[in-house]
């Protein structure tokens, strides 16, 4: 949904009656634009396509045929076999046929590709099923497969897709991160992702993405080098694309240039206007799938109307070339003003609050983010609305709890009706980049909705362990200057202290003793057999009866972590003060607005267990939060009480004068902001954390499949559990303040406490749950838009 163009895609007046009695929860005005922002929208050629005019098309391809499987001849169906979970498997009626069983079911066949350095672009299945589930896909590299590992890999069956119980039809699978073809030994396909499903599939198509790219259209897309994608135009050589466009007094064409094919390509921007003389520029590429950022100066043809065109030659007809977030840009010649020139969301994943010396950790781990919080304002108490990655990150950047944002699980995805807070500066004329350093935050999830420029995780190159500031912070600086002088808004969400915990050198040994890291690794490899949980076991997150059983102590094991996050947090921070160093030398330290916010905690043995997602306790949803630039934030804030963050999208977004979108449910403090030290505190009001059922990857934590709520209010905290299994309470009751981490249960002392913090949670969650976005809705979008999303991948 998008405040500022009046487009709803959800029944909001229905939301707005079970909404208006919950004042205390959710904020629903829409805060208008500033009337004067001093920012030019920027003129997006991806936009303004469809008014655009293509000359020259070469005649159309002939893509290469697919891999593909008949089930209507014996040779077909004898390929494929029942790895597990099929009963009945056989071939008849030109369909191979069965029935799924417990607890999960595989079909494989023996495929080798024929181009190792491809990658997949999707599978094309056309199956029948009894009832609606999920047809799920993967491809496998062993000698032999190992089900309970694919099983428990978060990313092992990635290719995913609803299918409707009824007639056959067809659907496509389509990798969310890179498949590469290199030593693949066969396909894996679930046919459905329950027992009890009949199943008739008639065909099995792979289709590569160097035969998809020689079909691609002339058109739009979100197309990626590398793992890099852009909102991009794709023409084929000798193509033409002209506009005529009402340019800005002083305008800029930026791009990225990319060719997909072996070969050079040149790419060529004219541009011509009455009483004026014509441009002509040209860049050759040569280096298949690697961006090469152009821009060419229009400050001749300021504030008239103008033809541009796009041209492309190859060496040969066809030849496929991309043109990458190509923008003209309104030039801004002179700081100033009352919004900032760029704003930089850091989010910090799995950085626990009491791991920093900013809130009085004992040690040192970040002294530029402690300085920076006390040169803006600082959040005392920050909860997050979920304790892992996929949950909690679409909170983050659409001021939504999960129960109305509706991303829970693996395979979740945002709804294209959500509108991010990279799509509101976007829409503002903002350039807009964003970094991932985990597939959530990416395609993976639908984030990278409103990003003109997004990096997955796969393009990383020389990152090691998920350390990722070090290689992200090397792209974000040059962004930084080649859009010095135009509105901006980067995300860089690093991965530094999550697991595992190996630093870069000398990080890890600020508080570690040499040899700590090779003795942590023969540790783990010591318990990784006795770890029950598939998912555990890959990511080395043992519990502590594990470790007891595998015989290691787990104070010792813990300890050598800890020295290793610590050391992690501390590379974090030396990255931060390189982002400080290149906004003084760029003159933006004045003009810029910096947000920091972690998206959750860990554990360490707080509760008995490790890793984070598993419960709503102290360790895994206090999180650092922040607001820090010169000009827009006073300094030596503090915002009093308990917030959350999904309180940082509207903040961030009023002190960027900017519009709230009226579904956001954070409250913004940019009013208490700006009075600076003296202000009156914004009122209190209760704060949620949500810990919901994973049913992939291998299922929640052994004692922990089961959904737990959390709010915190006027100091205590209740966390009620849903069912736990025995030995655990209903309800946990805490001292927030003097019990940080939930060791101690008060619950049986205080029970008109508990039943008054569990009504604040009925109202919640009925108010979110009435709010809740469809997942497949686009109700309410203009044709264009819709087509714009399905272009780049927003929707299928």
């Amino acid at each position: 949904m998008r405040c500022n163009r009046g487009v709803d895609t959800r029944p909001l007046g229905v939301a707005l009656l079970v909404l208006s009695s919950m004042a205390g929860f959710f904020v629903l005005a829409c805060t208008p634009p500033r009337e004067d922002t001093g920012l030019a929208a920027a003129l997006r050629l991806v936009d303004l396509f469809p008014e655009a005019t293509v000359e020259g098309s070469p005649a159309a391809l002939e893509p290469p045929s697919p891999i593909a499987w008949s089930f209507d001849i014996d040779a077909d169906a004898a390929a494929w076999s029942a790895l597990a979970g099929v009963q009945g498997l056989s071939r008849a009626d030109g369909s191979l046929r069965g029935t799924t069983t417990p607890p999960f079911s595989v079909l494989s066949v023996d495929w080798s590709p024929a181009d190792p350095t491809d990658s997949i672009h999707a599978v094309e299945v056309r199956v029948r099923v009894s009832r609606p589930t999920n047809v799920l896909a993967t491809f496998d590299a062993a000698d032999e497969p190992n089900l309970p590992a694919l099983i428990g890999s978060p990313f092992g069956w990635s290719m995913r897709t609803p299918a409707l119980a009824g007639d056959a039809q067809t659907y496509e699978l389509r990798p969310s991160t890179v498949v590469r073809l290199e030593g693949v030994k066969r396909l894996l396909l679930r046919p459905a992702d329950e027992p009890g499903v009949e199943f008739a599939i008639e065909s099995v198509r792979v289709i590569t993405r160097k035969a998809h790219l020689l079909a691609v259209p002339p058109g739009i897309g979100w197309q990626g080098a590398r793992e890099i994608y852009r909102e991009s135009i794709a023409t084929r050589a000798p193509e033409r694309v002209r506009y005529s466009l009402d340019l800005p007094a002083s305008p800029r064409l930026d791009v990225a240039l990319a060719t997909l094919e072996p070969g050079a390509g040149t790419f060529t921007v004219e541009v011509s206007a009455p009483g004026r003389d014509s441009l002509s520029v040209s860049r050759t590429v040569s280096e298949q799938l690697a961006w090469q950022p152009f821009s060419v100066d229009l400050s001749r043809f300021g504030g008239t109307r103008a033809d541009l065109t796009l041209a492309l030659r190859g060496p040969h007809d066809g030849f496929l070339g991309l043109w990458g977030t190509p923008v003209v840009r309104q030039v801004v010649s002179e700081a100033g003003g009352d919004r900032p020139r760029g704003v930089i969301l850091v989010i910090a994943d799995t950085l626990r609050r009491d791991h920093l010396n900013l809130y009085g950790y004992e040690r040192e781990t970040a002294p530029t983010i402690a300085r920076l919080a006390s040169e803006g304002a600082n959040a005392l108490d920050a909860l997050s609305q979920a304790t892992w990655t996929k949950v909690s990150v679409p909170a983050i950047q659409t001021g939504l709890y999960p129960l109305t944002h509706s991303v829970h699980d693996l395979p979740d995805l945002l709804p294209a009706s959500a509108t991010t807070l990279a799509e509101v500066f976007r829409e503002a004329g903002y350039a807009t980049v964003g970094f991932a350093s985990i597939p959530f935050v990416g395609r993976f999830t639908n984030l990278h909705q409103g990003y003109e420029e997004f990096h997955e995780p796969g393009s990383l190159l020389v990152s090691k362990d998920a350390k990722t500031a070090r290689e992200y912070m090397g792209r974000l600086l040059p962004w930084l200057e080649r859009h010095r002088d135009v509105p901006f808004f980067a995300l860089l969400h690093v991965a530094d202290p999550h697991s595992p915990y190996f630093p870069y050198e000398p990080y890890g040994e600020i508080w570690g003793e040499p040899g700590d890291a090779d003795a942590h690794r023969a540790a783990l490899e010591q318990v990784r057999p006795h770890i029950a949980h598939p998912l555990m076991r890959n990511f080395g997150m043992p519990m502590r009866s594990e470790l007891e059983k595998a015989g290691l102590d787990p104070e010792v094991f813990v300890d050598r972590e800890l020295d290793a996050y610590d050391g992690s947090i501390r590379g974090l921070d030396v990255e931060i003060g390189r982002l400080l160093e290149q906004l003084d030398y760029l003159g933006l330290r004045d003009e810029v607005l910096i947000a920091f916010v972690s998206d959750h905690g860990t554990e360490f043995l707080d509760h008995d267990a490790h890793f984070h997602g598993h419960s709503a306790y102290g360790e895994l949803n206090r999180v650092p939060m922040f607001f820090w630039g010169p000009r827009f934030v006073p300094a030596g804030v503090e915002i009093p009480g308990t917030v959350q963050t999904i309180d940082l999208t509207p903040t961030l977004l009023e002190l960027a004068g900017l519009a709230v979108p009226e579904a956001v449910q954070g409250r913004s403090f940019a009013s208490f902001l700006r009075a600076g030290t003296g202000a009156a505190p914004p009122e209190s009001r209760p704060a949620f954390t949500e810990k919901a059922v994973i049913q992939s990857a291998g299922g929640s934590l052994p004692g922990r499949d089961f959904t737990s709520y959390a709010v915190v209010h006027e100091g205590w905290k209740l966390i009620w559990n849903q069912q736990p299994p025995r030995g655990l309470p209903e309800y946990e009751l805490f001292d927030h303040h003097a019990d940080p981490i939930n060791l101690h249960d008060v619950a049986a002392e205080h029970p008109q406490r508990v039943s008054e913090l569990r009504r604040l949670i009925d109202e919640w969650r009925e108010a979110a749950i009435a709010a809740r976005l469809d997942p497949a809705s686009t109700e309410g979008m203009s044709a264009e838009e819709l087509e714009r999303l399905r272009a780049l991948g927003y929707v299928q």
